[in-house]
This record gives structure tokens, C-alpha cells and sequence, in this order.
């Protein structure tokens, strides 16, 4: 499946990077994630890329970093960070680069348990609050994906890859 071109976006705490590791195996792919890259790129966390440059800064940071991902030619399953797809440079990056966007939906509450319960620091959630005020303003550009994919509760990271490749590869 050397031509599987696919980006996995969506809210922090819904999967992406879970989903993106099982559909890779599945798939038998070459796989990245975009924040780790970043990770080790920068030699600092995106937290404390943020806390120091600014938000801004990091988004022209995954911006690059986006653009030499794709450049590679060799990622079959791509898992952005919850922010990347809400920049339109990036949205036209991966729509030129042939890639199938998903959406992996889900209710706050399911990505709140998420984000509560894992050791990652996430900058941008850390109440309650901020996190469902973000998670409400980003629906109107997660649902720009080319597919949704709606991960219901009792979904293991594995059964939502098992799914989406069933569903996208037959």
C-alpha cells in the first residue's frame, strides 16, 4: 500500500497518534507524528516551545515542519496536532501533497477523560474550560477533513484503525 496517503486530525485527547501507530501496522505503512517531529526538531517540548515563543511562533514551527514531513514522500499515516489543521497553510499543504484528511470525532467529555488522564502537559487545556472553549471552535474547521470518522465510546485506538482501514481498503 506504498501510495496510502492519509492525515489524521482532530481534538487533543480523541486518539490521532493511538489510531496513526495501529493503522500504520495495519496498513503495513511508514508512519509520523507531527508533534513528535516537532519534538525532536526543536530539541524541546511543544509546551515549552510555546511557553517561550509564543503560539504563534509554534504554528510557523509545525508549519515547516509539515512542509519537510510531505516533502519526504515516504509517510503513508500522518497524525497532525489537534491545532495544525485549523491553519489554512497547512489544510492546502496536505490537500497538494494527495493526502486523505480524517476527522477522528468525538464528544469533549470523551477527549477531556482523555487529556485527564495523560501525563502529555497540553498548554492550550489546561481547565476545563479553556479546553471546551477551544474544542467548540475548532469543530467548524475539523469538519473541512475529506472523511469523518466518529470514535464512539468502548472504541480501543486499535478497533477505530481497524475500521477506518476496513472502511477506506476493504
Amino acid at each position: 500500500m506504498s501510495d496510502v496517503r492519509l492525515a489524521l486530525t482532530g481534538f487533543m485527547g480523541v486518539g490521532k497518534s493511538s489510531v496513526a501507530r495501529h493503522l500504520a501496522h495495519v496498513l503495513k505503512v511508514h508512519r509520523l507524528d507531527l508533534d513528535a517531529m516537532i519534538e525532536e526538531s526543536e530539541h524541546r517540548t511543544v509546551t515549552s516551545i510555546i511557553e517561550s515563543d509564543g503560539l504563534d511562533r509554534y504554528r510557523e514551527i509545525e508549519t515547516d515542519n509539515l512542509k519537510h514531513a510531505l516533502l519526504a514522500g515516504d509517510v503513508g499515516i500522518l497524525s497532525l496536532g489537534g491545532g495544525a489543521w485549523t491553519i489554512d497553510a497547512n489544510r492546502k499543504l496536505l490537500k497538494k501533497h494527495g493526502y486523505t484528511t480524517i476527522w477522528l470525532e468525538s464528544t469533549f467529555e470523551h477527549c477531556w477523560l482523555n487529556i485527564s488522564f495523560s501525563h502529555k502537559d497540553r498548554p492550550l487545556a489546561r481547565d476545563k474550560a479553556s479546553a471546551e472553549k477551544l474544542f467548540n471552535e475548532r469543530q467548524k474547521l475539523y469538519c473541512l477533513a475529506d472523511w469523518h470518522f466518529i470514535v464512539r465510546p468502548g472504541y480501543t485506538s486499535y478497533d477505530v484503525a481497524r475500521s477506518i482501514a476496513d472502511e477506506l481498503f476493504g
